[in-house]
């Protein structure tokens, strides 16, 4: 029981600290500031904020949520990163120092194998390598339904 007194004391102690610490940086304060702010503090609690309360059905509060889910119109605009990976391989650093025009790093894919179209690094489909205007494309050849995609994320 004394070390818990000692202990709220010790506590009350660094409380009244930092609001001396608070209002000396807010202007002139005097010890009976701090004691009428700490004294404020034990005496009543701070009040808390009334419970909001919430309705049963999802749409109350979104009413352009419909059957299929929630809106998502407000996600459309927000920038994701997209890559193709061809493939991938582990090497030494000694031979990563080695590399340099000409070389040849062999990937774990064979050739004509779909690659890989990654969104934020997860696995949405795979696709095979088009020119269209002198400019590289992806034909998506299969894509991983958003089901599997979540269900990979847990």
């Amino acid at each position: 029981m004394a070390d818990e007194k000692e202990l709220m004391t010790s506590e009350e102690q660094a409380l009244a600290d930092e609001w001396a610490a608070a209002l000396a940086e807010a202007g002139d304060a005097s010890q009976d500031d701090i004691d009428a702010l700490m004294n404020q503090g034990v005496s009543s609690p701070s009040p808390r904020a009334p419970m909001e309360d919430f309705p049963s059905s999802p749409n109350a509060h979104n009413p352009r949520q419909g059957l299929d889910g929630p809106n998502l119109d407000v996600i459309l605009d927000i920038p994701v990163t997209i890559s193709m990976e061809v493939g991938a391989t582990e090497i030494s650093i000694r031979n990563l120092l080695q590399l340099n025009q000409g070389s040849v790093v062999e990937l774990d894919r064979l050739a004509g194998e779909p690659l890989d179209v990654l969104v934020n690094g997860t696995l949405i489909a795979h696709g095979e390598v088009v020119v269209v205007n002198e400019k590289f494309g992806i034909r998506l050849t299969d894509v991983i339904s958003p089901s599997e995609r979540i269900r990979k994320l847990r």
